[in-house]
């Protein structure tokens, strides 16, 4: 699989930043752009890569904006001719392809939606880190099983790409991948914020008693909140069933605590602690994968 040599990345957050920080490392010449000359300048400050303009077309673009701009840099990168292949960044993958494909027609096959599943919750080129996409799953909407018509050469150069940073490429549909992160990604963050909002004005007694445990439920709510609420309207669809579910459990669990009812309790923790299990056996499987 032959490693793109040079590669354009449209934004300089902490995705794009630490695309850029991996890339160098593999000796990749990597053309930086972002709407903020200074958040560029930062990249570049951190050896992300440089803001020299390519002087003709790059072999992959990735396009690192938040999702509602993401389809129109994809399609304006297209029709430019900016880049043999373009792909993306963006944690919304089917309203994006839907755009793209209405609005680049036949170049839509150069364009592989793709979404590493790798953050923190700090933001900006600051907190960028060049392993930032190590054994992390790296969803791919091209190729066969993602219902998306995608030219082969295409889905191989961004897999290389994908290989080359540390990430573990898979192929899914746009829809299996909006479910699923609205499930494991998604609402989680939300709920997370509202737990962490319950803090946002608690007497100061409150707050010396917290532990791990709160710190854990309220990490990623420290999360950029302008990129959150980006993400959480692009994928309104998927969140809102998410969260209509969780509403019901939190009325049966208001139920359970009004009535007295400690068994009614106890199973809605089993479901709870189920979970969990199953959570932490998916990360020994795919643990056990990348050894």
């Amino acid at each position: 699989m032959t490693v793109p040599a040079r590669v354009l990345v449209v934004g300089s957050g902490l995705l794009g930043t630490s695309l850029g920080l991996a890339l160098r490392r593999h000796g990749v010449t990597v053309h930086l752009r972002d709407a903020d000359p200074r958040v560029a300048g930062a990249a570049v400050a951190r050896g992300a890569g440089t803001t020299d303009t390519p002087a003709d077309q790059v072999d992959v673009a990735v396009v690192a904006v938040p999702p509602t701009a993401t389809a129109a840099v994809v399609t304006e990168l297209l029709d430019a001719d900016a880049a043999r292949v373009v792909t993306d960044v963006a944690s919304v993958k089917a309203p994006v392809l839907a755009a793209v494909a209405a609005a680049s027609g036949a170049r839509v096959r150069r364009y592989v939606a793709g979404h590493p599943m790798a953050g923190r919750e700090v933001s900006g080129p600051d907190g960028a880190q060049a392993e930032l996409f190590m054994n992390r799953p790296w969803v791919l909407c091209g190729g066969p099983g993602t219902g998306a018509a995608v030219d082969p050469e295409a889905v191989e150069a961004v897999t290389a790409v994908v290989r080359l940073v540390g990430g573990i490429p898979l192929l899914m549909d746009a829809g299996t991948h909006d479910a699923a992160v609205a499930r494991v990604s998604h609402a989680p963050h939300a709920l997370s914020v509202l737990a962490a909002a319950r803090l946002a004005d608690a007497p100061a007694a409150h707050l010396a008693l917290a532990g791990s445990g709160v710190r854990d439920v309220t990490r990623v709510a420290a999360g950029d909140p302008s990129l959150w609420a980006d993400i959480l309207s692009a994928n309104a669809r998927e969140v809102l069933d998410e969260l209509t579910a969780v509403r019901a459990d939190l009325d049966r669990l208001l139920a359970a605590l009004r009535a007295g009812r400690p068994d009614d309790l106890s199973e809605l923790l089993r479901t709870g602690a189920a979970g969990r299990s199953r959570l932490d056996r998916a990360s020994d499987r795919t643990s056990d994968q990348t050894r």
